[in-house]
């Protein structure tokens, strides 16, 4: 059973095998276990909103959090009705390398990819 199958719901993130394993490796690369990836979504972009990925040991009040095989993910109160069911994928191709975020909730974005509305 894959990880985004477990966790596949539309009222949380889902983080592909493949995420999960690059946040791992960069979450080893830092030598710290008390770390998560906080996935937010903040105003700014061409588009009206942002997503911002970056590690944080913070918990705050209304966080949500999910585990993927050992992963922990988590989503500010706020940020979480833009979220839901959005998929957070890694991609690494010759004409690509990070983060990709599928988010069902997003009704456009802009041509550079970096913001949505």
């Amino acid at each position: 059973m894959t990880t985004e199958a477990t966790h596949e719901t539309t009222s949380s993130v889902i983080l592909t095998d493949e995420a999960a394993a690059k946040v791992r490796a960069l979450l080893e690369a830092e030598g710290r276990e008390d770390l998560a990836l906080r996935i937010a979504v903040q105003p700014g972009g061409c588009s009206g909103l942002r997503y911002q990925l970056f590690f944080d040991d913070r918990e705050l009040d209304g966080d949500t959090k999910h585990d993927f095989d050992g992963v922990a993910v988590v989503v500010d109160r706020m940020s979480g009705p833009y979220l839901g069911g959005a998929k957070i994928d890694f991609v690494d191709s010759i004409e690509k390398q990070g983060f990709t975020i599928d988010n069902p909730n997003a009704s456009g974005s802009c041509a550079c990819g970096d913001s949505f509305h």
